[in-house]
């Protein structure tokens, strides 16, 4: 069984000595379990259920070569795809690392490895499984749906989830306050599902997409003859909306003259069309949605203080994405599932390094952004392994600059520039430049080989 304090790291190996240093280096952060061969293996990783496998290719009956431990590599994926298994080889045995690393290894080390390089990888293995489990457990509580839509584990985003469930089932207006693209919609979806109303109609209107000398007949309505080109009468969003939910979303641009209309509705729940001199009777909950800063906006005389008052009744913050430690890795791991099994490339796994970026950038369109880029991400990526550059993501979080050249020149370019960069940040050191981008060291030398870059001497 696991252990409820350490991760398990399972530690396959016909040498006994090499089993004990291993363990040696890693008992004060893990619970260590030992194999000395395939079936041993299989059978500790049945009942221990590792976070991280340290698996030697040469294993008997044939310790001379790697077939062995292909074969164990491929029956742990067997029994959990998921596993990261990191492959331990000699340097003569570059080739078959690199071939196990395409067959879904998580990365390989040579033999003996450096104790310190052995002890990052291992845990940046264990934090993404440690990810991927959190979200397997979410979505086998929640469903791939997560929360009414949306998923998410921190703190920020659970304590929305709370505020949704207590405001659902009043009737008084709500604001929904955040930056472009974390999600208003999709709280006010949730809200209207779980309100009183959930079978009425939820209509959503932006205020900012209409042209003002329309917006108030698409909110109102208007009877026949009302203006040129109303042949018929027609009622607005308000009306449309009666019995279940209008989501007014970028009510901060809503004109001075709407605003004095619209309060009267929520006073009274009383509208009248353009054109028209009866008024309507409508039973419409509101909630509001606003990236801008509302209160600045009154002191400039923009926005109303009592339409402010009176539709911010309940008001509901939603965090950005950088704000909620952890959601990131979790949302990108979810939209990859959807995407990859809906473009017939169920395979799809991220690389550490991309979880590494995604965890780092800033994500200035939040939701929105990530789940852009990891669609596009699955469009570009070639093999099983979306790397940072099919997102659209340099390693260390930040943008990846798209001169006007082939993908492949720009993705060598910043590999390369990546690579300089790390060495220039520890003085040529090849083990804390590869730690710093999240890759084992014989990769570190092979992108140098690659790039015509110089070893240090």
């Amino acid at each position: 069984m696991t252990s409820d304090t350490k991760p398990v790291v399972l530690i396959v190996d016909d040498d006994e000595e090499i089993r004990t240093q291993l363990k040696w280096a890693l008992t004060d952060a893990y619970e260590i379990v030992l194999a000395g061969n395939r079936m041993e293996a299989v059978e500790a990783f049945k009942n221990s259920k590792p976070s991280v496998v340290l698996l030697d290719l040469g294993m008997p009956p044939m310790p001379a070569g790697p077939e062995e431990g292909m074969a164990a590599l491929s029956a742990l994926r067997g029994i959990d795809s998921k596993a990261k298994v990191i492959i331990l080889s000699g340097q003569s045995d570059r080739a078959n690392a690199l071939r196990a690393v395409n067959e879904g290894a998580y990365d390989f080390l040579s033999k003996p490895p450096e104790i310190d390089e052995l002890k990052v990888m291992v845990r940046r293995a264990c934090q993404m499984r440690q990810i991927e489990r959190e979200l397997a457990d979410m979505q086998a509580i929640l469903g791939d749906a997560g929360f009414e839509g949306m998923l998410g584990s921190s703190p920020q985003i659970s304590a929305v989830f709370e505020q949704i469930r207590k405001v659902a089932t009043s009737q008084a207006p709500v604001l929904l306050l955040g930056e472009s693209g974390v999600g208003k919609e999709m709280v006010a979806r949730a809200i209207h599902r779980k309100s009183q109303r959930p079978e009425g109609p939820f209509v959503a209107i932006n205020c900012g997409a209409i042209p003002e000398n329309l917006l108030e007949s698409e909110l109102f309505g208007h009877e026949k003859g009302a203006f040129t080109g109303a042949h018929t009468t027609r009622p607005g969003r308000i009306e449309t909306a009666s019995g279940g939910t209008l989501f007014l979303d970028e009510m901060g641009e809503l004109p001075l003259n709407l605003q004095v209309k619209l309060l009267r509705f929520l006073q009274e729940q009383r509208i009248e069309r353009v054109g028209g001199r009866k008024e309507i009777d409508v039973d419409t909950r509101v909630i509001a949605a606003t990236n801008v800063d509302l209160k600045r906006a009154m002191q400039e005389g923009k926005f109303r203080e009592d339409l402010f008052y009176r539709v911010a009744v309940i008001s509901i913050r939603i965090p950005p994405l950088r704000e909620r430690p952890g959601d990131a890795a979790l949302l990108a791991h979810n939209f990859l599932k959807r995407f990859s099994n809906e473009s017939g490339k169920p395979e799809l796994r991220f690389a550490n390094s991309s979880v590494r970026a995604i965890e780092q950038h800033n994500w200035p369109g939040n939701v929105r952004e990530l789940e852009n880029r990891v669609r596009r991400a699955v469009i570009m990526a070639e093999g099983n392994s979306v790397r940072p550059s099919d997102l659209e993501l340099a390693s260390g979080g930040s943008p990846q600059p798209q001169p006007g050249r082939s993908l492949k020149d720009a993705r060598d370019e910043l590999e390369r520039q990546m690579i300089e960069d790390a060495l220039k940040r520890h003085d040529g050191k090849i083990s804390p430049a590869a730690a710093d981008l999240g890759i084992s060291r014989p990769t570190f030398y092979e992108l140098m080989d690659r790039h015509g870059i110089k070893r240090p001497s």
